[in-house]
This record gives structure tokens, sequence and C-alpha cells, in this order.
């Protein structure tokens, strides 16, 4: 059961809605079945004497007397709107179930509290099988503005009790870290131009698309210009800064053919001004290259990253896991981007589905996810997609999100674990879909007989534990080729194994081979990195070796770590 409160001021204009035939003529026997006196309000979907204009006098009553007193200013936004809406499936209620329904749903959210003889006037229509809606005007008997603070989470939480008691579908319980659904009018207009999706949901795609990839605040604004959607920001009267922005979708009016503008934060939370900068610097400020000097680098460094991201949200810094996640979800709309394929449109889907999940009541941490979120946008720029290390890019994410979906499940943000759920599955769909012929390749391709006895001795020499079950893994013969290429980069496939499976354990692993295997895939080239390194020292003169502080990278950065570890 989903309720949804708004505040507006035109009372009249409400009830012309709420009695008349809907957008689409999709309102059918409007009625009300419940109301702050059922004998004096007005019924204008019974009662062919009964007009909107009465009804409205009768609501307004009390706010008609306030206005006197306030010299003819009526209180802003002084209408209460609350559809509340069973969900899918539900069994049909009946008109005293949803009379039920509205008199504590008023109760709880303050705006007629039981036993308040002066509370504020209130109906609830009803125009449709699976909904009502409850309309309110904000003003008491008594002059008063009712206390209707947190209305929504109280609406929520009292629709979660209706749930258990009526035997309906229980809900996930929110946090008010939801973006804000799209109106009823949003999706009548969307269908009406045979469009899949809102204006609001394709601009917030964009948006998180976009804030995935650029580096800068400025940046993000002109790469929103360039898909051709409309930027309007809000300056400080005296600073002259920017405090707030809006995006209008192409050709997407009113109908004064005027722009219609989404505010950020009414896209999603974590896309107002302020959420971003807590992301995008003013200026550009990065310690590697834009773009590497070798394809598999923005890969690599990603699966590293996502790995770190892995212990993460194993720690109790719980403002780290969070940041983390919120990394996560940029570093999905941007393996979408670069991975071609017809497995792209389940990534897509899974970055769709995970932003519900990369924000919670936990406020995040972006420091401490920078390596992620800096390998998130080095594969903005990748040029060339390598093969394997996708695919382990691919494998290392269904592991994250479903880390990510217990994370939030043990801290009860069930809407979070449900989002993070979903994404598993595109995620999984997509790897399967990526990873069968690329491992029935590595099969075809296993070496011979002696190769494959001499890997079989490393396992059980360096995995004695697991060695059994390795080798009983249908990908085993595809392993024994990843290990033979391992081994011709210059690597020891014994020592491969200890390093790759102290990653994370492998007991839970349906299929420990597989796991080796796409993370054995992940290393680099130590022979290309090897020649790439004498081929710098030769054409590094003695004057240039000099080390300068302004462009040699500072202690304990990424590069000098990355050095001392190969």
């Amino acid at each position: 059961m989903v309720p949804d409160v708004s505040t507006g001021s035109d009372s009249r204009g409400l009830i012309a809605y709420l009695f008349g035939p809907g957008r689409r003529d999709e309102h059918t026997n409007p009625h009300i079945v419940a109301a702050w006196d059922m004998a004096g309000a007005p019924d204008p979907g019974r009662d062919p004497a009964a007009t909107y204009s009465q009804l409205a006098r009768r609501l307004d009553h009390h706010v008609d007397l306030r206005t006197r007193e306030l010299g003819g200013k009526k209180p802003p936004q002084h209408v209460w709107h609350c559809p509340v809406r069973t969900a899918p499936g539900d069994r049909y209620l009946t008109d005293a179930e949803w009379a039920e329904v509205a008199r504590r749903v008023v109760h709880a959210t303050g705006i007629a509290p039981d036993g308040d003889e002066r509370a504020c006037r209130w109906i609830a229509v009803r125009h449709a099988e699976d909904h009502i809606h409850i309309m309110a005007t904000t003003v008491r008997a008594d002059g008063r503005r009712p206390r209707t603070h947190q209305d929504g989470r109280r609406a929520q939480a009292e629709c979660r009790r209706i749930e258990a008691e009526f035997g309906l579908r229980r809900l996930k319980s929110g946090d008010l870290t939801a973006p804000r659904t799209p109106t009823g009018a949003e999706r009548a207009k969307a269908e009406r131009q045979g469009q899949t999706v809102t204006a609001r949901h394709w601009l917030r795609e964009r948006a998180y698309a976009v804030a995935a990839a650029v580096h800068t605040e400025a940046d993000y604004f002109t790469v929103l210009q360039s898909l051709g959607i409309k930027v309007k920001t809000r300056l400080g009267p005296e600073s002259g800064d920017v405090i707030g922005y809006s995006l209008a979708a192409p050709g997407d009016t009113n109908s004064a053919g005027e722009p219609i503008w989404y505010g950020g934060s009414k896209l999603a939370p974590d896309l107002s001004i302020n959420r971003l900068r807590e992301r995008l610097p003013d200026q550009e400020v990065t310690d590697r290259p834009r773009f590497a000097a070798d394809p598999a680098e923005p890969w690599q460094h990603t699966i590293t990253a996502i790995q770190t991201a892995h212990f993460a949200l194993d720690s109790d810094d719980h403002a780290a896991a969070q940041g983390q996640l919120a990394a996560f979800g940029d570093v999905l709309y941007n393996i979408a981007s670069a991975t071609p394929g017809p497995h792209r449109a389940e990534l897509r889907a899974a970055a769709s589905a995970f932003n519900r999940a990369r924000r919670s009541a936990t406020r995040a941490d972006h420091q401490a996810a920078h390596a992620l979120r800096q390998a998130a946008k080095e594969l903005a720029y990748a040029s060339n997609e390598p093969g394997g290390l996708a695919i382990a890019l691919l494998f290392a994410t269904v592991h994250l999100a479903r880390a990510a979906a217990k994370w939030h499940e043990q801290r009860g943000h069930e809407q979070q674990a449900a989002a993070a759920d979903e994404a598993f599955h595109h995620l999984q769909a997509g790897y399967e879909q990526a990873a069968a012929p690329a491992l029935a390749e590595l099969a075809h391709r296993a070496p011979q007989a002696a190769s494959a006895s001499r890997f079989e001795r490393d396992v059980r020499a360096a995995l004695p534990d697991h060695a059994d079950r390795i080798l009983a893994d249908p990908t085993w013969t595809a392993l024994t080729t990843t290990l033979a290429q391992a081994e011709t980069a210059g690597h020891n496939p014994r020592r491969l194994l200890i390093e790759a499976s102290a990653q994370r354990e492998l007991d839970s692993a349906e299929r420990p081979a597989e796991v080796l295997n796409w993370r054995i895939a992940a290393q680099p080239n130590r022979r290309t990195q090897a020649a790439r390194s004498r081929s710098t020292l030769r054409s590094v003169s003695p004057e240039s070796a000099v080390i300068r502080p302004s462009t040699s990278p500072p202690i304990g950065s990424r590069s000098e770590e990355r050095s001392r570890s190969r």
C-alpha cells in the first residue's frame, strides 16, 4: 500500500479532478467513502444536487475564517492531498475498508487525530478499484495549522501496519531517500507520446550516467547540454555561485510551449548540487592520466577497486561502505557504456536498478571510495574492450552486488536491499551471456595433457583443501588455458593460485575453478609491464630524471604503491 503526500493551493481544482472523468476517462463511479462528517460533506458523485463549489466551500470553511483574520491572505499550500494505492495483485478492498484506511491515515499524519473535534476537514474519494484520494484543508477549527511534520513517513508507517492487518502485500519500508515517482500526469503524457518512460525518469538516467563519467561540475553541465538537455542554474544573490540547477528534456513542454523543469534534487536526492559536489570537484584533480597507455589498465584498476570495496562492506565503517556503494553505482553505468554485445541491455538495467541501492540514510564517505570512483571514470574513457578482462570485471560486479544486497538487508534497508538484489540478477544474466562463449573458447584452447597435469599438481600443492572441488568443476579445463596464458605472461601459476584464493574465501563458491579463472585473468601481463618500464627508462635523460615536486606523485599515492607492489 503506497501513500503519496503532497500539498497545493487549489481546492476546487483538485475536487474537479477527483470527481471528474480523469485524464483518460479512467475514473469510474467517483464517490466519497469517508469524510470529517459524512452527513455534512456534499458528495457530487452520488448527489446530483451537490456541486464542486459547495464541497469546496464546506472544506474551506475554516480556511475562509483564517483568511479574514489574515487580512485577505490565504495560508500558503493549504490543500493537503494523499492518494493511497494498493500494490499490484492485492485483493479488492470494500468501501468500508477504504474508509478505515482513510481514517487511520489522517489520524497518523496529524490531519485529523481521533477524537479531535477541531481537526481539519477532509474527504476520501474513491474513483477506482485500487486506490483512494484523501484531500484536506490544513486549517483547524481553532484557526491553527495541524502538526504534519514528517507526514509522509508517518503515512508510510501506518500503511505498513494496515498491510499486515488487512493481509495485503507487504511493501518495503522507506527512509526518505527514494527519488520522487512520476505523477499520473507524467505517465499519461509519456503514454500519449509513445514513450516507455517519463521525462523525469529519462532525465534521471542521463544525469546519473553523465555524473558517473565526468570529472568536474562544469563538465557535468556541458555534457548534459551536448545531449540536448536544457540546463538552468540558480545563482546565489551575493556570491553569484551556483546554488541549484534544473533540467528539461528535449521537446518536453507545457501547454504554453515552455520547458518543463525538474530540479536536480527532485530527480534524485544524490543529484542535488550539494551531493554532486561531494563527488565532483570544481576543477579536475586526478592522479592518473585520463587516457590509459595500456587499454587493459582501466579494467584492471576497476577490478582491484571493486575487491577493495568488497572488503569495505565487511568492515564496521558504515560511512565508507556507503561511499563504496555510491561509487559502485557509477561503475555500473560506465561498464554498460564501455561494454559492447547483447548483454549491454542487462548491464544498463542493473545500473538503473542499483540507483536505489547507492544511497541510504547512512551518510556516505565519498573520499573512502576515491579509488573506485576514479577507476569508474577511467572506464568512461577506455578505448578498447580487452576480452576476458571485461568478463572478469562483470564477474566481480556480480559478487559485489550480492554483497551490497546483504549489507543493506543486515541494516534494515529494505528498499535498498531489494534494489541491489534486482541489480544482482541483471548482472548475473549479463555475465552468463558474456561468459558462456568465452569459457567455451578457453576450454577449446586447453593446453596439452602434460601441461594440464602440471597445473593439477600446482592446484593440489597451492590449494589442498579445495583441490578436489576445483578439479571437478566443469570450468577446470578453461582454467588450465588461463593458467597457461598467465605463465606465458610471466606469472608463476602456483603463486597465482595462492594469491587468487586469498582475495576472498572459496568455501561458498559453487564453481571454484570459475572464480579462480576470472581472478587470474585480471592479473596484468608482467612481461609487457617490464618491457614498458625498460622503454621508459631508456627514453629518460639524466637531466629529465630529476624529481620535481610539481610532477612527481605524492608520497603514499597509488602510483607509488603500484610501483612498490611490482
